[in-house]
């Protein structure tokens, strides 16, 4: 009578064995179902920010071509970083020492900038 009790015992432990894996399967293939899902959304936000690049980059491209502006590499790259530190309020003493040039070119850089920004700001107390 024992042995067939432990018998009966080791089949029951074997079947719940072989359901629980079963559920496991079904558990990971709906968690990969969710994973392929952002993967995919991401792959879209990353395919439409690239997209938005490009466009800006031909833009910007057209814009400059329209002005007539023909600036260098190395032209673009320190006055891009030269606006960036400016916007990130860095003070024009503080940009003028960390890219090496006199205060009187960052502030020459700047003035179309301050310029801007002055008229937006007594626009808005006028309103």
């Amino acid at each position: 009578m024992m042995e067939w009790i432990i018998i009966l015992l080791i089949a029951i432990s074997a079947v719940l064995l072989i359901a629980s894996m079963a559920s496991n399967r079904k558990a990971e293939k709906q968690k990969q179902k969710e994973i392929d899902l952002v993967h995919v959304a991401v792959m879209k936000d990353i395919n439409s920010v690239q997209e938005q690049i490009r466009n800006l980059e031909l833009d910007i491209e057209v814009i400059t071509k329209e002005a007539g502006i023909q600036l260098t590499p190395e032209e673009v790259i320190f006055k891009r970083e030269v606006l960036d530190l400016y916007k990130r309020k860095y003070s024009i003493e503080t940009i003028a020492q960390k890219k090496q040039v006199s205060e009187s070119e960052i502030q020459q850089f700047l003035a179309p900038y301050l310029a801007a920004k002055d008229e937006r700001s007594k626009l808005a107390h006028e309103i």
